[in-house]
């Protein structure tokens, strides 16, 4: 009896994967444990493994579909088990045909002729000519699902040898084929196929990808007009050489933690009242800090920490003081946790995904920092487990390492507040309060506070704002706490 694959779930957030990559073809043998696939979460890529040992019986889908966790996504058993009670509703790729093969011709032999028809012919019409005997050695025919596979692939199925009988191409040479081919986009593609340009064995796009911009044209043409100079002071009429580069675009799907980001994005600010405050705090401590912690014995542990670091350990700190953003908004219900789960955005090859310190407030600066560069360690090889990008109770941005002062980060529903951390500037300071004191430029790190206004009011958040400011300030004594 076959045994399913089933597409695994992958915590309570994860609804679908995407299949990356498939490992194992039909057909092959599996032992248990073998990887089988690749699929992609919107936070991580993850293996499937089989539960059982024999021969890979179908797939039910195709690299690149979208599938719902909990569905059976191919089938391994005994060859010639019976998979048709597995195959799922929504299953993309097509059971073997159960149509007749086109009939093998045998080299050095003429093919049967059906005869003729007992009705008589109508005079009005033509009588079509017997057809031709195929020729020693002709490749005859291909399989359905090596004729699908190449449509959906787009694979000029012409240069491909066929291994089954007669030379008849099956789906096997098919995908044989696509794991020589390179790569390509659309664009790249049709490009391409007028004859303008030529393809690099590899692309600047993921994996290899060759895109519209990695394509080759031809060089200059020997013969093509020269400037124009000038004759008898005057100007000829011959033009520069130019080289036409065509324009055009590239249609790039939403998919995976893409599509996530962008259907997050938007319900955000649909369905929240976002209002950002703006602010800053005197920098001189933080960056004293950092030195020192940096120049420290290296058996302490400390020479890693980062601003960051010391930043998130701050809002952890003084968030503690300010419940009411420390919460979550779900069903008109107003949620305040005791402990800071906090999150911190990383940007990945994949996109912008937000691992979880969990309480946050009860760390050490030492285990805070070692904690969040485990997380984006995991989160950078995309094995992290998606439980530990979940229930975060507030969200720290930092655009600060890319020159960026102050901007407006949107809220990580259902958490009803997002800090926005910026860069260190100079900021001119009055040494005193008499209009005609001096100034001084201190540095400060610019801080932008987003708040759920549903939840939130304005004062508070301003509150919060104050007080951190004051703790990156004095960031020494909120060491002590």
């Amino acid at each position: 009896m076959a045994t399913p694959i089933v597409m695994p779930k992958q915590g309570q957030s994860v609804e679908s994967c995407i299949i990356v990559e498939w490992k194992k073809r039909p057909g092959e043998s599996v032992a248990e444990g073998d990887i089988l696939c690749e699929v992609e979460t919107d936070k991580a890529v993850l293996e499937v493994s089989s539960p059982a040992s024999g021969t890979l019986l179908e797939l039910f889908f195709a690299a690149g579909d979208d599938v719902p966790v909990l569905t059976t996504i191919a089938a391994v058993g005994a060859e010639g088990d019976d998979v048709s009670a597995l195959r799922p509703d929504s299953a993309t790729t097509q059971p073997v045909s159960t149509q007749a093969a086109a009939p093998t011709v045998i080299p050095n032999s003429t093919p049967e002729v059906a005869p003729p028809a007992l009705s008589t012919p109508d005079p009005a019409q033509n009588t079509p000519p017997p057809a031709a005997p195929a020729r020693v050695g002709e490749v005859v025919g291909i399989s359905p699902r090596a004729r699908n596979l190449a449509e959906r692939k787009q694979v000029d199925t012409a240069g491909i040898q066929g291994s089954g009988p007669g030379g008849r191409i099956l789906e096997r040479d098919v995908q044989a084929a696509l794991t020589t081919q390179p790569k390509v986009t659309p664009v790249a593609k049709a490009m391409v196929a007028t004859g303008d340009f030529s393809l690099p064995h590899q692309g600047s796009g993921p994996g290899g990808r060759i895109m519209s911009r990695d394509l080759t044209p031809p060089p200059p043409s020997a013969t093509s007009p020269t400037p124009s100079a000038a004759v008898n002071g005057e100007a000829t009429a011959t033009s520069a050489p130019t080289t036409s580069v065509p324009g055009g675009s590239e249609q790039i799907p939403l998919r995976g933690v893409r599509k996530v980001i962008a259907e997050r994005m938007l319900s955000s600010l649909q369905t929240t009242a976002q209002l950002t405050l703006h602010s800053s705090a005197d920098a001189r401590a933080l960056l004293a800090l950092r030195k020192r912690l940096k120049a420290s014995d290296a058996a302490l542990g400390l020479q890693a920490v980062t601003i960051n670091d010391l930043i998130l350990f701050a809002v952890a700190r003084v968030l503690i003081q300010h419940p009411m953003l420390n919460a979550t908004l779900s069903d008109n219900v107003i949620t305040q946790v005791h402990d800071v789960n906090l999150g911190f955005a990383v940007d990945t090859p994949r996109g912008l995904l937000v691992p979880v310190i969990r309480h946050a407030n009860h760390l050490s600066l030492r285990l805070l920092a070692q904690e969040g560069k485990r997380l984006v360690t995991a989160i950078q090889a995309g094995n992290i487990a998606p439980d530990e990008m979940a229930d975060g109770t507030f969200t720290v941005t930092n655009l600060g390492n890319l020159g960026i002062e102050q901007f407006t980060p949107i809220l990580n529903v259902p958490q009803v507040a997002i800090l926005g951390v910026g860069n260190v500037n100079l900021k001119a300071v009055a040494t005193s309060d008499e209009m005609d004191g001096e100034i001084e430029f201190i540095p400060h790190i610019g801080l932008s506070l987003t708040i759920n206004h549903q939840a939130v009011d304005g004062a508070p958040g301003a509150r919060f704002l104050q007080a951190l400011s004051q703790g990156l300030k004095n960031i020494d004594l909120l060491l002590a706490l």
